[in-house]
């Protein structure tokens, strides 16, 4: 029968019944009670085998102007002009601190690229501290920063050890402190530590060298640099490791790296300014050296003490101007030689004392752009945003400074020319004196004004000295060292257990509702609620017995008594006859393998030990059950009375000994036409017949949805039981007796649930049994994996 032209239009149901969900995983409560064990099980050797890491920080304050002020340290040399409009970008600070440069400072000052592991039965462990030998690489820095190997150093004795490859073989045995040729890993030897003892003999450790890269890659990803809040210059250093004291260790150096890279930064500030004024001192005091040689000698060879009292009056007037044309040459000189300086790609002499304000701070500002151009060169590429803007900076300041400059030198120019006219028509007012005077008076004024500008760059040179010795203060003050509370921030104990218990309870609920999800297999009388509208008239639990008949008289087992209860209802479901024939039940059911024949055989007993006459006769002439199912041997029944007018249905009928009062006539041989066989008239008088003898008539029918056979005969039965297999049969399948019943077909249909689970009854239980003890009984005998997981 073709399932495709069933189309019955179920009712609808969007009522969840919360209860009968719930029940569908209660019901595996050992599933669930397993799933923690094992999670928590696992969780336990998880965090008994796994290292734990711990967490280090310290916090440093960046001296910045910008947000807290110049430092405390250097605030007495401010007025020297040597340390004001410093500011510090702590995001381009933070970026230094992380920098490879500083990095590999640290790694190559703490050898982080050298492991000293110890084997465990499960876990290898780093030994940082306390380890009992040091290996020491006699090549080159950059030679071992290339090595990438493991080997095994094994402890033989106080003086010698093994060296083993990767598959632990011996390649050679040593002595400590013995220099080691290897074409591997150079020249090199084993030294013994202080806390080499007893204990380290036949001691087997690991010697792990990364390559430099590889543990600089590291340890930039797993340090952390961070501001405590925005408007803050303190910072904040976090590194996460197994060893609490290296992690400690690698943020104190590398704070203290960091000091040492600003200190040298700002000492060539220092040094730059210094060389230059040492060089400009060099060549004025000789040239100061020369002229006051020349006046020397021309008042030796002159005989000249004093300046003529005539002219006194005339020398003081043209002091004033004097003072002012040494100042204007002084700065027009030293303009001149910082526009020259300007050509050079380095730092910039700082407080020349030029009368132009914006010049110093121009310069200033320059000098602090070529230190932070030089400290992101050695951590920023070339294409680096930062470092292009930085350039872009401090090509535009000096393009600013030589403007300045330029217009500062014309304005000099003019001043000393304006001067030196003023100066002229002085030396008109004294043309009266002998040339001699007025030749030692142009001496003199050469002697005063390089003499000035000697004194000048004596006092810069010692502000300079000065400078050098404020720069080797710290850029970064230590507020609080690098320290680890000493406990594990991973694995978190409460967290994995946690985790491992939600775990235990999700993977078995997740396969719970996988299965429920994928399986489209009847179970229980709700799935034939929800799907059909036939009336239930009852269910028949899995019988874990091998008996083909579980009904006697003294039967106390949960399916005897569910054939018990279905014998009860079906006085509710039988109609009433007064003419005193006997009831005719129909068995079928959709596919075959759905126990018909079990239920029609039990069923038919059931009602003989309620003292009725009951026939037990099999019309599934296609597939005959009957005899099969109780393992007798073919013969002549429904088909022989059929096709012979010889037999009597009389001599057709036999019993069993299980169920003595139970007539049964088999189906007999199988035919070739079984469909136009039961379209016979014969067929009629079988059932009036039986239906004249006895009270109950159980007829064993084909299942409906293979052939028609159980259709062609329906007319006869008063009712009809409609078997299905719980765990079996496919709910899409359901559409066939629905549309039976919906287009009654088959009359007075009803449907039985064969092969239930006790305990599977989400929410309507089963309840057989009564307290005799069967259901016990069998589950007592159950295997243990079905004790567990039923």
């Amino acid at each position: 029968m073709n399932n495709e032209k069933y189309s019955p239009q179920f009712q609808d149901n969007d009522t969840i019944n919360i209860r009968a969900e719930l029940e569908k995983y209660l019901i595996h409560w050992k599933w669930f009670i397993l799933g923690v064990l094992i999670a928590i099980v696992a969780a336990f050797f998880y965090l008994r085998y796994s290292s734990p890491k711990y967490n280090a920080s310290a916090t440093i304050l960046i001296k910045n102007d910008k947000k807290g002020g110049i430092s405390d340290e250097l605030a007495a040399f401010e007025d020297l002009g040597i340390v004001g409009g410093s500011s510090k970008n702590i995001d381009n600070e933070i970026e230094i601190i992380k920098s490879r440069k500083l990095i590999t400072d640290v790694i190559n000052k703490l050898n982080l690229n050298i492991k000293y592991i110890t084997e465990g039965r499960v876990k290898d462990s780093e030994i940082y501290v306390n380890k009992p030998f040091s290996f020491i690489s006699l090549d080159s820095i950059n030679n071992l920063n290339k090595l990438d190997t493991l080997f095994t150093v094994q402890i033989l004795s106080d003086s010698k050890f093994n060296l083993l490859d990767l598959n632990s073989n011996i390649t050679s045995e040593n002595l400590f402190d013995q220099v080691i040729n290897d074409p591997n890993l150079g020249r090199f030897k084993i030294s013994k530590n202080d806390y080499f003892n007893n204990k380290s003999l036949e001691q087997k450790i690991k010697i792990s060298i990364n390559s430099i890269d590889k543990v600089i890659d590291s340890y930039k990803r797993g340090i952390n640099v961070s501001p405590i809040n925005k408007k803050s210059s303190v910072l904040k250093i976090t590194l996460q490791s197994a060893i609490k004291q290296k992690a400690e260790d690698i943020i104190d150096e590398l704070i203290a790296q960091y000091n040492i890279d600003a200190i040298d930064d700002k000492k060539e500030v220092s040094k730059k300014t210094n060389d230059f004024i040492t060089e400009r001192l060099k060549n004025i005091g000789a040239e100061l050296g020369k002229i006051d040689g020349n006046v020397e000698t021309f008042k030796h060879k002159n005989n000249i003490t004093d300046i003529q009292s005539e002219v006194q009056l005339t020398l003081e007037t043209n002091s004033e101007n004097r003072k002012n044309l040494i100042q204007a040459s002084t700065e027009l000189n030293l303009a001149k030689s910082l526009k020259e300086e300007l050509n050079n790609s380095d730092y910039l002499p700082a407080n020349l004392g030029l009368s132009d304000p914006n010049i110093g701070k121009s310069i200033t500002e320059h000098n602090q752009l070529i230190a932070q151009l030089k400290r992101l060169e050695k951590s920023a590429g070339v294409k680096n945003t930062i470092l292009i803007e930085v350039q872009e900076n401090i090509l535009s300041l000096k393009k600013s400074l030589e403007r300045s400059l330029n217009n500062t030198v014309k304005s000099l120019q003019t001043k000393v020319n304006a001067l030196q006219r003023e100066s002229g028509r002085f030396n008109s007012k004294i043309s009266s004196i002998p040339s001699k005077e007025r030749q030692f008076l142009d001496i003199a004024r050469q002697q005063e004004i390089i003499a000035g500008l000697y004194s000048y760059l004596l006092k810069k040179k010692e502000e300079t000295a000065i400078s050098l010795t404020a720069t080797a203060v710290p850029n970064a003050k230590i507020i609080d060292k690098a320290y680890s509370s000493g406990i594990p921030v991973s694995p978190k104990r409460k967290i994995i257990y946690l985790a491992s218990l939600l775990l235990g309870l999700i993977v078995p609920f997740i396969f719970i509702y996988l299965r429920d999800l994928l399986d489209t297999k009847v179970h229980t009388k709700r799935d034939l609620e929800e799907l059909t509208t036939i009336p239930f008239l009852g269910d028949i639990p899995h019988s874990e017995t091998k008996e083909k008949i579980v009904i006697n008289s003294g039967a106390r087992s949960s399916t005897a008594e569910a054939f018990r209860l279905i014998r009860t209802n079906l006085d509710f479901m039988l109609p009433k006859k007064t003419d005193g024939k006997g009831k005719i039940i129909f068995v079928t059911s959709t596919t075959s393998g759905e126990g018909k024949s079990f239920t029609s055989i039990n069923l038919a007993a059931s009602l003989s030990l309620s003292g009725k006459k009951v026939v037990l006769a099999g019309l599934d002439l296609r597939a005959p059950k009957i005899t099969e199912y109780l393992e007798i041997t073919d013969r002549k029944g429904v088909t022989n009375f059929i096709t012979n007018d010889n037999i009597s249905l009389d001599s057709l009928k036999f019993s069993i000994d299980e169920i003595p009062n139970l007539d049964i006539i088999a189906s007999g041989a199988i035919p070739p036409n079984p469909a136009e066989l039961l379209m016979n008239e014969r067929v009629t008088s079988i059932f009036k017949e039986l239906e004249n003898d006895y009270d109950y008539v159980i007829i064993d029918t084909a299942p409906v949805n293979l052939v028609t056979d159980t259709l062609l005969i329906s007319k006869y039965a008063d009712m009809v039981m409609y078997v299905t297999r719980a765990n079996y049969l496919d709910k899409r399948m359901l559409v066939v007796p629905q549309t039976l019943y919906k287009d009654k077909k088959l009359p007075n249909l009803a449907i039985v649930l064969n092969d239930t689970d006790l305990k599977r009854g989400y929410g309507y239980g089963y309840g057989y049994g009564y307290g005799y003890g069967y259901g016990v009984a069998e589950e007592n005998n159950a295997p243990w994996y079905k004790k567990i997981f039923s």
